[in-house]
């Protein structure tokens, strides 16, 4: 007597009509938000005051692509140093030992706490602080010395200034990867015997990935922008480029327009890369996904049979 009625049920399901929803308030908000997009491009397209004549003709120049060059070499190094520098910040915050706990805190609690534009400046001026910087132990012997002058050039006064302060960011991110994975499963690789570095390496940080590579990848393309504030200790990278030469011709908009255009290549550049790598680290997540509706019918058939 149920089976008839669950059947009659599904039979005057299947003969309800269908009617589709009627999204009137998405389709005009997708239509002035259209013509409002289109107005903008017109403007720009047809306003003469943008230039895109000289936006043209310096689009390639050999100062602008020597500074973008400067631009991806200071993206990729720094961004280096904050990963391998944050990692190491990261493990000392969630080590058992308090010394290595409270040196990260401190670590951050400086870096985080002051702005990245004054760092760049300290760093350029160390040698007022230490016209000679010596290497060695405490009211010891020294190792050796050097002249700040010579040594702190402007790419090591940036370097230091980003890679210190993308280190304090990335732990944080790391930090947080690490505890995304479950304490068992650390548990899990002791008790077979395995060393604790070889828990990190092969069981932990995999796992970790899924989620430390988004805000890592979105880290990346910050810094690919944030190396245009090294340009206040004259290093000669794509904006300080642009400023060079439009300090010399008076054409500052159209400057502005190369440097911003080459600042949206790359970032394109690395949001399709960002992507790609979210999809590799996310195939175990996509898996369990798609198993689970199979998992789900199999229990409902066993519920049913019963």
């Amino acid at each position: 007597m149920t089976q008839l009625i669950d059947r009659q049920t599904s039979r005057d399901y299947e003969q309800m009509p269908v009617v589709p929803l009627k999204h009137h308030g998405r389709w005009v908000s997708a239509m002035l938000l259209i013509v409002i997009l289109g107005g903008f491009v017109v403007s720009m397209v047809t306003n003469s005051r943008f230039q895109w004549d000289v936006v043209s003709q310096y689009l390639f120049n050999s100062a602008i692509l020597s500074g973008l060059l400067a631009t991806i070499w200071l993206t990729i190094a720094a961004m280096a140093i904050g990963m391998v520098l944050g990692t190491i910040i990261a493990l000392m915050r969630i080590s058992q030992n308090p010394v290595l706990g409270s040196i990260a805190s401190g670590y951050l609690w400086i870096f985080r706490g002051t702005p990245l534009l004054v760092q760049l400046i300290f760093w350029f001026n160390l040698s007022a602080l230490y016209p000679r910087i010596t290497i060695g132990f405490p009211f010891g012997p020294s190792l050796g010395s050097f002249d700040a002058n010579t040594y702190i050039t402007v790419y090591v006064a940036a370097l230091l200034g980003l890679g210190l302060n993308e280190g304090a960011y990335m732990s944080e991110i790391v930090r947080s990867g690490l505890n995304s994975v479950p304490v068992g499963q650390r548990e899990a690789g002791e008790a077979l015997g395995m060393s604790s570095f070889r828990v990190m390496s092969r069981i932990i940080l995999p796992q970790a990935m899924r989620v430390i590579i988004p805000p890592t990848g979105n880290q990346l393309i910050g810094m690919l922008k944030t190396t245009s504030l090294v340009s206040v200790i004259a290093l000669q990278e794509l904006l300080y480029s642009a400023q060079l030469i439009y300090t010399a011709n008076f054409q500052t908009i159209p400057l502005l327009i190369v440097a911003s255009l080459w600042y949206l290549a790359l970032t394109t550049v690395l949001s399709i890369g960002q992507h790609f790598l979210e999809r590799h680290f996310g195939k175990s997540d996509r898996r369990s996904h798609t198993a689970d509706p199979a998992s789900r019918d199999n229990e409902e058939q066993n519920t049913g049979a019963v």
